[in-house]
């Protein structure tokens, strides 16, 4: 079974004393008499599904791709306060499972004596780190198996660029150094974490250390056997997941395992329409992008069939057909995505459009496209022509609107002024609360 998760994975889901950073597993032996920690690696791993549907509904909904049809869901789009009411079915939940997966990865970090296990955890503790400052700004910290239940000065939380300068950095070029150049389905590798660590970069806006990473990833990535699809379809569906060359890394779902998101509506049930919240869940911004790159492009973007349905009004890159959505891994990492980021990087630090623009080539001959190069040549130019093609790309894959808030394009692209305290989500009224205060709520909410 292709699956990584161990049973005990599953027992691993509990109730918070106080807040998220109590959480313990309780039917873990306490790490002085554990040899093994493979069971508790896997519980960090299993962690990450918590964060699969939020982040896939606040990435898509949030920004030109998707929208909701019933209150309160249309907050998405209000840019208001009350966004504050989708804490139970979203951002609760991701906050939870992230301090879930850190806690667990601490766990294995402070206590196991094996070297790769140390690194898949580092790359965990970086990946749900990242995951919490994209989506909330500053946040608690926490790197300690065993934190303290009295001393709620730990509670506090830290700079962003703290967290990424103390926390995700560090682990994430520990990660590197540990890890295999092997790709194994579902399990962190040298690849996918210098692929983390150049997609932090670009976050924070570091072009020159971005461009060092992602391009060690793209011209290594052939020797990995990573390499891009022949044809878009054959990155999606779970037919497709085993061995892909293209995924880098991604968090695997199984109906066989219990869902860390205990909602029943999943990622692909909202892409497709299956939630009445949103029948038609297809932003006609959308429609309208795949139709200028068909106009631009020199024929038919070949991924809109992959991407939406016949009639524009649902995306069907994840499928449900033969009774396989709930089998379908989340990509976090793919190396388009990763060709798209060196791309851009390059470009930020003043490559010409000539070195830039073949780097898109294989990408969109695949999309059935022309080559840009020679057609585009300004800076400025080359620049929206990355986040075009991001965006057809990697459509509900989890990226539009961390994409726009990085570039910061929100304006732009959304054609309204949108006040930036909501680039970011609000912090769980429910740790607010029972901190006393002492984790504090975003400005604006």
């Amino acid at each position: 079974m292709k699956k990584i998760y161990i049973l005990l994975a599953s027992l691993f889901i509990m109730t918070a004393c106080s807040t998220d950073l109590d959480q313990t597993p309780p039917n873990l032996a306490s790490a002085d008499s554990l040899t093994d920690f493979e069971g508790v690696l896997n519980a960090a791993y299993y962690y990450q599904l918590g964060s699969v549907t939020p982040l896939a509904v606040m990435a898509e909904f949030r920004s030109d791709n998707a929208f909701m049809f019933e209150a309160p869901y249309t907050e998405f789009d209000a840019f208001t306060s009350n966004l504050t009411t989708m804490e139970d079915q979203f951002f609760g939940p991701l906050y939870t499972a992230m301090y879930k997966s850190i806690l667990s990865a601490n766990n294995v970090i402070e206590n196991s004596t094996d070297a790769t296990q140390i690194g898949e955890a580092k790359f965990l503790r970086a990946l749900s780190y990242f995951k919490l400052v994209k989506s909330f700004g500053d946040v608690t910290v926490n790197l300690s198996a065993s934190p303290s239940l009295t001393d709620t000065s730990i509670l506090v939380r830290q700079p962003a660029a703290d967290v990424y300068n103390n926390v995700i950095i560090p682990d994430l070029n520990d990660a590197i150094s540990a890890l295999s150049t092997t790709i194994v389905d579902g399990r962190a590798s040298k690849y996918a974490a210098q692929s983390l660590l150049g997609k932090v970069y670009m976050q924070m806006g570091d072009f020159v250390n971005a461009e060092t990473h992602l391009g060690a990833v793209v011209s290594g990535a052939s020797s990995a056997g990573i390499s891009l699809k022949a044809n878009y379809n054959d990155i999606f569906g779970a037919e497709n997941e085993i061995a892909n060359s293209e995924i880098i890394y991604s968090t695997q779902v199984s109906s066989s395992i219990v869902d860390e998101y205990t909602f029943g509506t999943d990622f692909w049930n909202w892409f497709v329409g299956d939630d009445p919240k949103s029948d038609f869940p297809v932003d006609a911004d959308l429609v309208a992008a795949f139709d200028a790159s068909d106009a631009s492009g020199g024929g038919t973007d070949l991924r809109r069939a992959v991407t939406l349905s016949a009639a524009g009004t649902t995306a069907v890159k994840f499928p449900k057909d033969g009774g396989l959505g709930t089998e379908h891994d989340w990509i976090e990492i793919r190396l388009a995505d990763v060709i798209l980021l060196y791309a851009e990087a390059l470009n930020e630090n003043n490559s010409p459009a000539s070195t830039v623009l073949p780097l898109l080539d294989p990408i969109r001959t695949r999309a059935g496209l022309t080559s840009l190069t020679g057609t585009v040549t300004s800076k400025a130019d080359v620049r929206q022509a990355i986040a075009n093609e991001r965006r057809l790309e990697l459509a509900f894959e989890g990226h539009r609107w961390f994409d726009l808030v990085r570039t910061n394009t929100v304006d732009a692209e959304l054609g309204t002024t949108v006040n930036s305290n909501y680039h970011i989500f609000p912090i769980p009224v429910s740790e607010v609360l029972a901190t006393k205060g002492v984790i504090t709520q975003n400005a604006g909410y």
